[in-house]
């Protein structure tokens, strides 16, 4: 399948099966917000909700199929929530490390034992792709079993546009979504204190143990630069936190919450950038398109 045709390819919003009573609560879109131009790329995407007006202030190819990369986590971390308690002993299987070479992990190896709550941490903070597959064997069994929990997760949040096969978002051209699926996705996770809590952490120690009960260090930063200080938000704009996620077929994407000075919420979502300064400079466009 070619990448290009399948990253601009559009689930219709009434084919979706989002209903009335669904949206209750929720910022709905009804079609992209042609009358603004913020210099997006054609092929990119973004979605700007204002969370307590319930209103889209900015939607660009927002039912597009597009790959989610790593900000698939944000599905994983929300499966992991509502199946587990945080204080659950993890130990990595053989297949901890299975995955493509230069995939980001956080040194997992088989026999680590860690907890729920480092994992997520590590999920959350780093983009861990070896916490991913410890929490889906933890709570699925295995990850086919796990993808179908995120799967039925997906169904009952109205995300019919998406489609999960691993943990992790590494590439699969049968792992799909649209921004506003992940939308939703990402204002469902917004209901668990301890993922808006993580993704506000700048930076993360914690120590695991091996498969002889020796420590492992571990230090990781934030894959978020606005959460390093390496990236800033426009005047008056607080990014809470969020997750990234990049692979060469998904480009550059960020999802996040922001408050403006008020206090009042805000998710932005950025896909399919072509580079991560495109990215943010997308990201910081739709921001300022807030009031304070």
């Amino acid at each position: 399948m070619d990448d290009s045709t399948f990253g601009i390819a559009a689930v219709t919003p009434l084919a979706a099966g989002r209903s009335s009573a669904f949206a209750s609560g929720l910022c709905v879109v009804e079609q992209d917000t042609d009358d603004i131009d913020l210099g997006f790329a054609d092929s990119a995407a973004g979605i700007l909700a204002d969370l307590s007006r319930q209103k889209i202030l900015y939607a660009k190819n927002s039912f597009a199929r597009l790959y989610p990369a790593s900000m698939t986590k944000v599905m994983t971390a929300i499966v992991a929530l509502k199946h587990a308690s945080t204080d659950t002993i993890l130990t990595a299987g053989d297949d901890v490390n299975n995955m493509e070479a230069g995939a980001q992990v956080a040194g997992i190896s088989p026999g680590d034992t860690l907890t729920m709550d480092q994992a997520l941490h590590l999920l959350l903070i780093y983009s861990a792709n070896d916490a991913a597959v410890v929490i889906a064997d933890s709570v699925g069994g295995n990850m086919d079993s796990f993808t179908e929990m995120m799967n039925k997760e997906a169904a009952a949040l109205g995300a019919t546009g998406t489609h999960f096969v691993n943990s992790n978002g590494l590439q699969d051209e049968n792992h799909y979504t649209t921004p506003y699926d992940m939308y939703l996705i990402f204002q469902e996770a917004l209901k668990y204190d301890l993922f808006k809590e993580i993704i506000n952490i700048p930076s993360y120690d914690t120590i695991i143990h091996d498969a002889s009960g020796s420590e492992k260090e571990l230090h990781y930063s934030n894959t978020d630069l606005y959460l390093n200080g390496t990236k800033s938000a426009p005047t008056g704009i607080t990014v809470v936190g969020g997750k990234t996620g990049t692979t060469t077929a998904a480009g550059h994407c960020l999802v996040l919450l922001a408050r403006d000075s008020g206090g009042k919420p805000y998710i932005g979502l950025v896909m399919r950038a072509a580079d991560q300064d495109a990215m943010y400079t997308d990201m910081n466009a739709m921001l300022e398109l807030i009031q304070n």
